[in-house]
């Protein structure tokens, strides 16, 4: 029999554990299905496989991939996040350390010179009008609130559920930070381009208007063409300025993603380069895998397996606690008392608590937190929804762009194509020089229009692999 009584303590100790247990996520959308694939992706252009973590490494450029690594390495959001992830596993230990006992020492020594009869202390010898008293104390307390109901072992399930939370928050951040890197330095490298064709186009127009002025000299051209044209010329070099500004402050947007000071990549990137090369083919997986992966989504039902413990924390509180608290200590009127065996003292005391009338107070707070785990449930709904439609919107807009980089550079070709005729005619004396410098304008105008289709289907590009969660990778 006290074989039994000594095998059934530990249940008794352990109890049991209150409130709803956490089944997972409940099912959002069909996409969740393995097997499922994607309505608005071009079969052409896109591929089923399983996509890389570190995208920016396939459009091949060594700035852009330095600017992302750094980015990664020194950005302040990411230490926000890193840092609320100590916090997090700090608050996990927190948690299940609440559920062992709490021991603590103490060491009293008391020495008092005190009147005579202040204490009712029994003299000896000779009478004194002073009193001396000493006590001498080493003693070791301890306390434990046995979980009987489970509510500190479903706090330590939501603080790591919380934990877990700020880990996939880390690595949201890491997929923006890295989509917002790359965005910054393809708007970069257009508008060094753009500039580049504002300036040919500025000295075509000046070329253009110097013969304009001849030709108005000798009475071969009237005076509204030269005001025209100046009016043009005007208007083109206008445009230079804003162009410049906008590469300022794309430069100080870029430093600030990589942790630095404005005008840090200065050197390193105010010469102009092409925009970069998106891979012939875009790896996408399914949705499936795209909604596992995603870190928001991590994010959110992490959130709402914490909002479901939470509910058992609240249930467990409607129960009685029962705590007990234990003293041992050695001491006396001798210091020698301390290291006594024959002076141990001890004391254990059994508590039993409970709040039986509490006028609705723990029923509210159950209720309480079983609608802040119906909102989890909806806002994980909503992340799943939100990143299905991110995702098609993202394909759609990818191919979009992609289409129209082509028409831009069929444009462009016949643009070319005239200038060279153009040429090859003024070069035979059939047509005058102004005629040939215009369709040399209309060749720079065509490449402006291909230059920003690329940088709108490279932003496409960069936002596709956003929208599939991608940028980290599991440490």
């Amino acid at each position: 029999m006290k074989r039994l009584g000594w095998a059934i303590l530990p249940a008794l100790l352990t109890g049991c554990v209150v409130g709803p247990n956490y089944g997972g996520p409940p099912g959002v959308a069909s996409g969740e299905r393995a097997g499922s694939t994607f309505r608005r992706a071009d079969q052409a252009v896109t591929s089923p496989q399983t996509p890389v973590a570190r995208w920016w490494e396939g459009m091949g450029d060594a700035q852009l991939t330095m600017l992302i690594d750094r980015a990664l390495a020194s950005n302040p959001d990411v230490a926000i996040a890193e840092a609320r992830i100590r916090k997090a596993r700090a608050s996990l230990r927190e948690q299940r350390a609440n559920q062992l006992p709490t021991v603590s020492g103490s060491g009293t020594a008391i020495v008092a010179d005190l009147p005579a009869g202040s204490l009712a202390l029994p003299t000896q010898g000779e009478q004194s009008d002073r009193t001396r008293a000493e006590f001498y104390n080493a003693g070791l307390d301890a306390s434990w609130e046995i979980d009987l109901f489970g509510g500190r072992r479903r706090g330590a399930e939501g603080a790591e559920a919380q934990a877990q939370a700020a880990e996939a928050n880390r690595a949201d951040a890491q997929v923006r930070l890295s989509a917002e890197v790359a965005q910054n330095y393809v708007t970069l490298r257009e508008l060094q381009q753009r500039l580049i064709l504002a300036r040919r186009s500025a000295a075509l127009q000046q070329r253009s208007l110097a013969l304009l002025q001849q030709r108005e000299q000798r009475g071969a051209s009237s005076r509204d063409e030269v005001v025209r044209l100046q009016t043009e010329l005007t208007r083109t070099e206008a445009g230079l300025l804003p162009l410049e500004g906008q590469i300022a402050t794309t430069l100080d947007q870029l430093a600030l993603l990589t942790g630095d000071e404005p005008g840090a990549h200065d050197a390193l990137l105010s010469s102009p380069a092409p925009i970069p090369m998106i891979p012939r083919n875009v790896a996408i997986g399914d949705p499936a895998a795209m909604l596992r992966r995603r870190p928001d989504i991590r994010a959110a039902e992490r959130q709402l397996a914490a909002s479901n413990a939470q509910i058992g924390v609240n249930v467990a509180r409607q129960f009685p606690s029962v705590s007990i608290m234990g003293i041992i200590g050695l001491g006396g009127p001798n210091i020698a008392d301390v290291i006594d065996p024959d002076s141990v003292a001890g004391l254990l005391l059994p508590r039993i608590s409970w709040s039986f009338l509490d006028f609705g107070r723990n029923r509210a707070r159950v209720e309480q937190a079983r609608a802040d785990r119906d909102e989890a449930e909806a806002q994980y709904r909503k992340a799943v929804l939100g990143a299905l439609s991110d995702a098609e919107s993202s394909l759609t807009r990818f191919g979009n762009q992609r289409r129209n980089l082509f028409s831009s550079i069929e444009s462009r070709h016949g643009a070319k194509q005239s200038a060279t005729y153009a040429g090859q005619r003024y070069a035979q004396g059939a047509i005058p020089l102004t005629t040939s410098i215009d369709a040399e304008r209309a060749a720079l105008a065509a490449d402006q229009s291909v230059l920003e289709a690329t940088g709108e289907l490279d932003r496409a590009f960069v936002a596709l692999q956003k929208a599939m969660g991608l940028g980290w990778s599991q440490p």
